[in-house]
């Protein structure tokens, strides 16, 4: 039977999780597959779009195992619970968030997206700042997971721990007071994302106070925004 590029996509994925993307090659890949590596240009023409299929069925794998989003959800839940899951698809493969980083949105992404910048223009931000903010909410998403990951593969050699002298403690009281009152107790490690996400979301809710009534405000002059390019602002 003839491989075929969905085949190659989750052999892909699996050596992501074995070796991490350092050790993905495309030379590597075609070895694990049995094939020569002239043959699997037959199904991507370089690493970048194999990156942008393996994104995709990443973000993709995860979503359908979650349960469709409560019809009586506001608009700011559904997109929090949305980037949520977007932040934790990442994570569930090494290195993961190094491969969504910088992809491009397949063609079997585009309704997703589609329904995904939908939510915001139903709510009542205009599609030019809605394709903004997603953009803007979406690097942070990237960002939290890149640092989850890279923090994680550094506990696992060196241990979360903060070494500062006692020189260092009378130097830096400020700094020694926030750890102090943070305490010892484990931590979740996925607090940091949630605080971040809650202030964006709130801050994106300030913007447009009104959009309850599907028209937004600008918080700045006052004026409503409705249909108002970004540009403009």
């Amino acid at each position: 039977m003839a491989l075929t590029r969905d085949e190659v996509v989750a052999a892909a994925i699996r050596l992501l999780d074995e070796e991490g993307l350092s050790g993905l090659t495309l030379r590597r890949l075609a070895k694990e597959l049995g094939i020569s590596a002239p043959t699997l240009y037959w199904h991507v023409k370089d690493k970048r779009e194999l990156l942008d299929l393996m994104a995709e069925r990443i973000i993709a794998e995860h979503r359908v195992k979650q349960p469709p989003l409560p019809d009586d959800m506001t608009w700011w839940q559904k997109v929090t619970e949305l980037c949520r899951r977007q932040y934790f698809a990442m994570i569930a493969h090494r290195d993961g968030a190094q491969v969504v980083a910088g992809n491009r949105p397949t063609e079997r992404m585009l309704p997703m997206i589609d329904r995904w910048i939908g939510i915001w223009i139903q709510a009542g931000i205009p599609p030019e700042e809605a394709l903004a903010l997603i953009l803007a909410v979406g690097n942070y998403i990237i960002g939290s997971a890149l640092e989850y990951q890279a923090e994680a593969d550094r506990t696992k050699v060196r241990g979360d721990i903060v070494a500062i002298s006692q020189a260092g403690k009378e130097q830096h009281p400020n700094l020694m007071n926030a750890i102090n009152c943070r305490g010892s107790k484990p931590r979740d490690p996925h607090a940091i994302f949630e605080y971040g996400l809650t202030l964006l979301i709130a801050g994106i809710r300030a913007r447009f106070p009104d959009l309850a009534n599907g028209e937004g405000k600008d918080v700045a002059s006052g004026t409503k925004t409705k249909g108002k390019a970004l540009a403009n602002r």
